[in-house]
């Protein structure tokens, strides 16, 4: 039986060296695309999928990050003594229930691999997402969403999939592709950021993933692998053959906003999908072309 899913698993430990000085104080995760930070959305997408629990692996100086799903007493009450109800249920809207949100620390940064692993307690015996918030998705159905309704499907460990050019394979993690279905790939194995000439697809893993529990005895024997670091991309790849596994082609599309150019494409895309601002956005960009 087809356990539910429930479960996420949020890496936000690293340190946003690409956005200095930004970072210097602020959590790369709290960067807003228009006005909510990239770990909302996230958020948000998650709960779009049925996910209730959240458990986000965190550093030093990462606090603001499980205060921005806090009840704000003081600003909730000057809101309302403002008259300010539309912003005041915005704010509502995204609150967690109490004990929905945990938090674990991932005190040396040994790779993805090694943040999931630190989060094994709250995992359990449970099926988990696992949300990137440097990838924002841009989706009529939410990316995490999608990916459940395959795993239900499927039953086993699903990935979100897109074709890169060969040239930039060494970036990701790399599908070796057993029967490709279309929009479900059957995966025979994966290789973590190999060179151009070894690897053996362009299908490639984004920040999106739904697996099973297994994967942690993997994760915990600490093999390190590219870059010297645990890879998550390995521990997947020996559960291929025992579960079934597969990368979904995922409709939507996806912004790297652990890039400058991918941030601020975002943040172009998102305000074009407002109404409130859509056609400001549209009349000023002329101007920069």
């Amino acid at each position: 039986m087809t356990k539910p899913l429930k479960k996420a698993v949020l890496p936000v430990a690293g340190l946003g060296t690409r956005f200095l000085p930004a970072t210097k104080a602020l959590a790369k995760e709290m960067l807003p695309v228009v006005d909510k930070p990239l770990i909302q959305y996230a958020v948000e997408e998650a709960r779009a999928a049925g996910i209730d629990q959240f458990c986000f692996v965190t550093g030093r100086g990462k606090t603001a990050i499980v205060e921005h799903f806090d009840v704000a007493y003081e600003l909730e009450r000057t809101l309302q003594e403002r008259g300010k109800e539309d912003i005041l249920a915005e704010l509502r809207a995204q609150s967690q229930l109490p004990g929905s949100i945990t938090t674990v620390r991932q005190q040396v940064p040994m790779g993805l691999g090694h943040a999931i692993w630190c989060a094994r307690s709250f995992i359990g015996d449970d099926p988990f997402a696992i949300l990137l918030p440097d990838d924002l998705m841009l989706c009529k159905t939410a990316c995490t969403q999608q990916l459940a309704e395959a795993y239900y499907e499927t039953g086993g460990n699903v990935v979100a999939i897109e074709e890169v050019p060969m040239e930039r394979v060494n970036k990701y993690g790399v599908l070796d592709v057993a029967e490709d279905k279309g929009k479900l790939v059957s995966v025979k194995g994966l290789v973590e950021k190999p060179k151009p000439e070894d690897a053996p697809s362009n299908l490639t893993v984004i920040g999106r993933y739904v697996l099973m529990p297994e994967v942690l005895a993997y994760l915990a024997k600490m093999e390190k692998g590219a870059g010297g670091e645990v890879q998550l991309t390995d521990a997947m790849a020996k559960l291929i053959g025992t579960q079934p596994f597969h990368g979904l082609r995922y409709e939507g599309r996806r912004f790297d906003c652990g890039d400058k150019v991918g941030y601020l494409e975002a943040q172009i895309a998102f305000a074009l999908q407002r109404p409130d601002i859509a056609q400001a956005v549209h009349d000023f960009l002329p101007k920069y072309v």
